[in-house]
Order: C-alpha cells, then sequence, then structure tokens
C-alpha cells in the first residue's frame, strides 16, 4: 500500500491534502520530509541557486483557490494582519502566513471525509542558518520566498529548510503542530506551554500606585519605563554647533548601568534605585518592579568612548534594513538610528553586559526587565556573521542572565516581531503583541485590537502576547479594557495620576490586586480568522479563550480604519455607520466541546464601531431529569468565568416516592421551574475566587446556598434561570477562594 504524504510537491504543484494550493512551483525550490519533527504532516522547503549571495528570492507558485491572513511586518518592530485572496496581495515582510480552502464545511461531523472539509495551511518562514526567510506576494499572484543574512559577506547558494508548511482541517491545532515541527527542527526556542510565565500575569499593574490603591484596584506591579537610566548625546563636532532646525534630534545612548539623578535617594545617593522600590514595596504592598531597557542597552545603544562602558568594547555601526521595511515606511533613511548609528555592545561582551545590568538590578530588588527595540538586531549583522548570528548571541546571553537573575522569569519582550529574535529565544514567556496604545490617536483603537488578536495566532504559540497598557479614563475605555480581561496577559494601565476610571477597573481587578485571568492567548474564533474586521464593513471580530470551566467570547466592531499600505500609516476610511449583527455560537470557543456543551447553541449579537460585548461560555450539568445547573463566576467582572477556580458535581439519587411529576424528558426544560421534592437531587461544590455578585444558571429554584458554614441568602430569577448570591468580601485571610454549595 503506498501512503500519501498530506503536503507534497508534484508535477510543480504544492498540494495539500489533495487540494492545490501553489501551481507553478519553480524548479529550484526543493523539498524535505517533516515527518521526522513531531506529528506534523508537514514539509521543509528550500532552494538552489546558482550563485552565492547575501539575499535571495524565489518564487513558490501561484496561489490557487484559498484566502488567507497574513501577519506581516509594517514596521521593522510590529506586525499586522492582512486578509485576501490573492498572491499579489500578501504583504512583503510577512511572518506567518494561513490559508483557507474556499471549498467545504467547517463542520468536522463524525465520519465526514476529509474531502468535506476546510484544509487549513500553514507556511512558517523560518532561520536556516545565517539567513531569515520571508514571504511576499507579486504583481503575478506568486508567492515568493526571501532569505537575507543582513551581511554582504554571508553568502550562500543553497538552502533545505526554510519554510516548514503544515496541513489540517482545524486550523489552531495545525498550526500547534507545525510550531512544535519547526521547535524539534531548530532547537533554539521553546513553546509557550513550556515556559514560566512570570507573576505580573495575575496582577493588576500600573506606574503611580498610591492613587489606584485609594479605588479598591490597588496594582501589584510597576513597570518603571524609559528615563531611569543613565544616558547622554555624543559629543558635537564643530560643523554641529550652528543653529539649524531640520537637525534631527540627537540620539542618546546609555553611559552607564546605574540610574539617573532622578531615581537617586537625595539624602543617600549610593542606595540608588533600590530605594523606590523599598517605597514601591514596603509602603505600597507592590509584589513586583520591572524597569525598562533596550537590548542593545538604550535606543541609540551604548556610547563608546565613555569610562563606564569601554569594557565592552563597543563598536559604532549603522543600521542596513531588510528590503521591505522602508517599503513600508521609507521614513528609514532620515531616521536618527540611521543617520547616527548605533553604539553596540561588542557580540563578545554582551553576556557581560547583561549581567552586570541585572545584577545590579536584582540587587536592588528589581524583578524583572521589559526588554525594548529587539528587531534592531537584524539591522546590525554587516561584519558580524549577519543578522541571525547576531541576534541569537544576544538572545542566548539574554536568556542566561534572567535565568540567572530573575528567577521568576521576569521578562517581557518588546518591538521584536521578527522571527530572528521568536525563534531564537528559549527564555523570555511574555511579548507585547502590537504596537503601542495611542490615546491621542481615534483611528488607533479599533485597529488596535484587531492586530494584538491576530498576531496572538502565531505570537501566542511561542510567548503569551502582552495587549499592551491602556487608559483608564479615556472614550475608548471600555473596549480596550475587556479586551485585556480576555486576552490572557497582563493587564496594566498608564493613567494620567488623578485620572481614572475606578468602576470600569473593578471589572478587571479585584480588591487583593489580582486578576481573573483566562489561561490562553486570546485568539479570533475560527470564523473570523480570515475576515478582515477592520475593513470590509460587515464583519465583527470575536475573540475566544478558556477559563478553567467555562469559555469566554469577546466581540467588538473594529471597523472604520486600518493601515493604509498607500499613505503608510494608519487612516479612517468609509465604513457602515451603524450597527453591524454577528452570531455568536457555543462551537466559537475552541476548546468548549471538551466541555460536553451544545456546539449548535447561537445568538445574534449587534455592535457599532467601537462598541463590544462579553459572552460566558459554560457547559450545561444535568444532574437528573429537569435538574440542570451551569455556573457564570463574577458577572460584574470582564471575565466572570475566571473566578471559578475547582468545580464538582454530586449527583444523588432520587428516592422512591419523589414528586418529580411536573418533569418531563433528560435534558433542560423549557422554562425553569420550582423544585417541590422534598428530596436532593444534587450538590454543586464550586471554589470561587475573589468577591461580588456570583450567577449561576439553574433550571429549578436552589433549596440551599452556602458560603463555607454560613447559609447565604439568594435570589432566584424563575423567567431566565438566574441565580445570584452576593459574595461580600475577600476570603478570610489564609484562604485563598470561598466554598460554595449549592443544594439542587
Amino acid at each position: 500500500m503506498t501512503i500519501t504524504s498530506a503536503v507534497r510537491i508534484a508535477d510543480r504543484k504544492l498540494i495539500v491534502k489533495e487540494r492545490t494550493i501553489l501551481d507553478g512551483v519553480q524548479d529550484n525550490v526543493v523539498a524535505n520530509a517533516g515527518s521526522t519533527s513531531g506529528p506534523a504532516e508537514g514539509v521543509f522547503l528550500g532552494a538552489v541557486f546558482n550563485e552565492s549571495n547575501y539575499s535571495h528570492v524565489v518564487s513558490l507558485g501561484n496561489l490557487r483557490d484559498v484566502r488567507f491572513m497574513a501577519c506581516f511586518r509594517f514596521k521593522l518592530w510590529w506586525m499586522a494582519q492582512k486578509m485576501g485572496d490573492r498572491g499579489r496581495d500578501i504583504p512583503l515582510e510577512t511572518q506567518f502566513l494561513m490559508t483557507e480552502t474556499k471549498q467545504g464545511s467547517r463542520i468536522e461531523s463524525d465520519g465526514a471525509g476529509e474531502e468535506d472539509q476546510i484544509v487549513y495551511t500553514v507556511f512558517l518562514p523560518l532561520i536556516e542558518g545565517p539567513f531569515q526567510a520571508c514571504l511576499q506576494g507579486n504583481s503575478r499572484d506568486e508567492l515568493e520566498l526571501l532569505l537575507e543574512s543582513g551581511d554582504a559577506d554571508t553568502k550562500t547558494s543553497s538552502f533545505t529548510h526554510s519554510v516548514f508548511i503544515n496541513a489540517g482541517t482545524h486550523p489552531f491545532a495545525t498550526i500547534t503542530d507545525a510550531i512544535r515541527a519547526v521547535k524539534l527542527h531548530l532547537k533554539t526556542f521553546r513553546q509557550r506551554h513550556e515556559k514560566k510565565l512570570p507573576g505580573i500575569v495575575d496582577y493588576f499593574g500600573w506606574c503611580t500606585w498610591d492613587a489606584l490603591a485609594a479605588g479598591g484596584t490597588p496594582p501589584k506591579f510597576v513597570i518603571i519605563d524609559d528615563g531611569w537610566q543613565s544616558v547622554g548625546g555624543d559629543p558635537l563636532k564643530d560643523e554641529d554647533q550652528t543653529e539649524n532646525k531640520n537637525k534631527p534630534e540627537p540620539l542618546l545612548r546609555l553611559t552607564g548601568i546605574k540610574e539617573n539623578s532622578k531615581f537617586q535617594n537625595k539624602e543617600d545617593p549610593t542606595a540608588g534605585i533600590k530605594s523606590i522600590v523599598n517605597i514601591a514595596k514596603q509602603k505600597y504592598g507592590l509584589k513586583y518592579v520591572y524597569v525598562w531597557h533596550a537590548i542593545i542597552g538604550y535606543w541609540g545603544g551604548v556610547r563608546p568612548g565613555v569610562r563606564e562602558m569601554e569594557q565592552y568594547d563597543p563598536l559604532m555601526r549603522y543600521p542596513m534594513v531588510p528590503k521591505g521595511v522602508p517599503e513600508h515606511k521609507p521614513g528609514w533613511k532620515t531616521d536618527a538610528l540611521a543617520l547616527h548609528g548605533i553604539g553596540l555592545v561588542n557580540p563578545k561582551n554582551v553576556y557581560r553586559f547583561y549581567n552586570e545590568l541585572h545584577e545590579y538590578l536584582a540587587t536592588a530588588g528589581i524583578d524583572g526587565v521589559k526588554v525594548d527595540e529587539q528587531c534592531i538586531l537584524e539591522t546590525l549583522g554587516a561584519g558580524l556573521g549577519g543578522r541571525v548570528e547576531l541576534t541569537a548571541q544576544h538572545h542566548k546571553a539574554l536568556d542566561t542572565s534572567v535565568a540567572r537573575h530573575f528567577p521568576d522569569n521576569g521578562i517581557i519582550a518588546c518591538m521584536s516581531h521578527n522571527t530572528d529574535a521568536l525563534y531564537c529565544s528559549k527564555q523570555t514567556g511574555v511579548v507585547r503583541a502590537s504596537d503601542d496604545f495611542f490615546p491621542r490617536d481615534p483611528e488607533s483603537h479599533t485597529i488596535h485590537i484587531a492586530a494584538v488578536a491576530y498576531n496572538s495566532v502565531f505570537l501566542g504559540e511561542i510567548m503569551q502576547p502582552d495587549w499592551d497598557m491602556f487608559h483608564s479614563l479615556h472614550p475608548a475605555a471600555d473596549y480596550h479594557a475587556s479586551a485585556r480581561a480576555i486576552s490572557g496577559g497582563p493587564i496594566y494601565v498608564s493613567d494620567v495620576p488623578g485620572k481614572h476610571n475606578f468602576e470600569l477597573l473593578k471589572k478587571l481587578v479585584l480588591p487583593d490586586g489580582s486578576v481573573l485571568r483566562a489561561h490562553l492567548p486570546g485568539r479570533p474564533t475560527r470564523d473570523c480568522l480570515f475576515s478582515d474586521p477592520n475593513r470590509d464593513g460587515v464583519s465583527l471580530l470575536k475573540i475566544w479563550n478558556m477559563n478553567n470551566y467555562s469559555g469566554v467570547i469577546g466581540v467588538y466592531n473594529c471597523q472604520g480604519a486600518a493601515w493604509n499600505s498607500n499613505e503608510r500609516k494608519n487612516t479612517f476610511h468609509e465604513t457602515q455607520a451603524g450597527a453591524i449583527t454577528g452570531i455568536i455560537r457555543g462551537r466559537d470557543v475552541h476548546l468548549i466541546a471538551d466541555a460536553d456543551t451544545d456546539p449548535d447553541a447561537a445568538f445574534p449579537v449587534s455592535l457599532k464601531i467601537l462598541e463590544h460585548e462579553i459572552v460566558t461560555v459554560t457547559p450545561i450539568k444535568v444532574l437528573a431529569p429537569g435538574f440542570s445547573f451551569a455556573p457564570f463566576g463574577l458577572i460584574d467582572m470582564f471575565n466572570a468565568g475566571g473566578a471559578i477556580q475547582e468545580l464538582r458535581y454530586e449527583e444523588v439519587k432520587v428516592k422512591k416516592g419523589a414528586q418529580l411529576s411536573e418533569l418531563e424528558g433528560n435534558g433542560v426544560p423549557e422554562e425553569s421551574i420550582e423544585n417541590r421534592s422534598i428530596e436532593l437531587v444534587g450538590v454543586v461544590h464550586m471554589e470561587v475566587k475573589g468577591c461580588g455578585r456570583f450567577g449561576a444558571y439553574s433550571s429549578a429554584k436552589p433549596r440551599k446556598c452556602t458560603v463555607g458554614s454560613s447559609e447565604l441568602d439568594f435570589e432566584y430569577d424563575s423567567s431566565s434561570g438566574l441565580v445570584t448570591l452576593n459574595l461580600s468580601h475577600m476570603p478570610e485571610e489564609g484562604q485563598n477562594v470561598h466554598i460554595v454549595k449549592v443544594q439542587i
């Protein structure tokens, strides 16, 4: 018997589960089986060229009968999403590509053949040796593979494993299997579930903790952002002394690893930043303090010729930007980094640099670092072995230093959306998911929510995406806050001191400063993966996540603004001003089928631009004919179901003679009923985190509710089946949860 590979090249076609995805594959493209790299039924592609060079392009063929979703870099630092169905629409600098066949059904019913199902194909451009690969389209609707070393002296002509292609009938499983296969092949990174997440992800954070504590939402971590370090500009040359209004601002560089004078105690300057950390933790009860630094020290690197930096032997380098970046952002030629160059620590000394910096910080009580500007390394590889080699050296040193000095794995990656960085990091567990939150740019808010969700499809396989800070007192505050609540990542704000919306924050933060964090990266639901919720005028964006015992779906109208490839910036565009209607289904939560809920449960939701809705999806447990129960959680919180830490059903056998005459059938009754039976049908045991209104569905009015050893009053709405009870305070000291029992 002949076994045919699920993904293969035959007759110059890329064939995926007997469907042609690409045709006209070039003769110099080579394929290698991926079966030895885990469960994925994929294939590695490379290419052989006639001459060695530091940059190569090859066509992988014409895109055929598919829709695609691409994560591409629209800036050197950041990705965004693009959807389409033609090869020419695939952007330059695409780091991740997924396609969906246009024919077939998304419903995987039992016994259905794969020929009747939609097939998803994942393309992962990789790093191979000193080269980085990315994808792009051309005017002939071809999918091209671009390979670059970033160093004119780093050349080759032969590639065997530059792209990994995997296929399946479930998008999220197909992506996970593909990333696992790549991990086993490269052996240079780990997946998200293999990494320790730092403690900050379970707490609320900010930077002016005293004001927020007064509002009942005390932050437990703070990130001291750019501004604490000792920095300075280059010495002025004679020609720079004359005034020139068009002259760019001087580029600042690091002049020492210690803090500047603003962060020193005037009475005891030697105490340094430690005095601020002590105040934060001892006076204000913070658990974690992080500081910011660039991966090269500061924005302009470290300053050569300064005594404190001499030991690191810094080298002046001028960025060589990849070809695709200026096409998206042509301003690079006049950027300060390009004009003034970077003071780069000698790669031989980069571990010493990180180790001494982090040792100083850790001794001061700092718990972690936000490491910014990571993609700059790909531009500095000339003469140093190329972009991948330089990036790998830095990340190996960074991983080692963080593991040594910040045992909670205290690191956040930022401005790091290239595969050089992503595929070279074994330690980092949290990554910023998109460009910044821009409070004063009204066109940015819908774009931000869509970008973090779609980027998380790729980033979330490797790290936990961080959807960035936001302002709690802002016209789009609810919109941003609800998205952060279901993101699975850290939740923190950058409010102006004294300007806070505490009522909003109480939907996110418990009185002890903890949050109800969902377990996974928030991602678009399966039916939204190839829709364009920023541009098409008809689609809502649905984002799903999981808690211990329930799912959560956020629905957002993100229409009206998008990245404009012609103007090369975010712009508004004409769109439908009224509400858009979409459908929420139980099966929208990818893993909810494991919880035995009804996958076909559905209802409509209509939203205008910048409106949102959060829905808890929870399985219904039938305890006995006509007696059903489903807990929601703390219903005044955005992620209500995150409060339920443990759930157990105790079914009690009903004795003969129990009066159940009003019950019919074995499912959930059409209307909720009074429990007229004198017999106990079942007991629901729950461990609940936090405090506030707790809600659940019950088809019959409960007999009794208890919290700990005390009976608690509750309300029951017989028309909807909603049970509510008030957990008026946090669990007693020494306890993490309330023990709640509901007798049915």
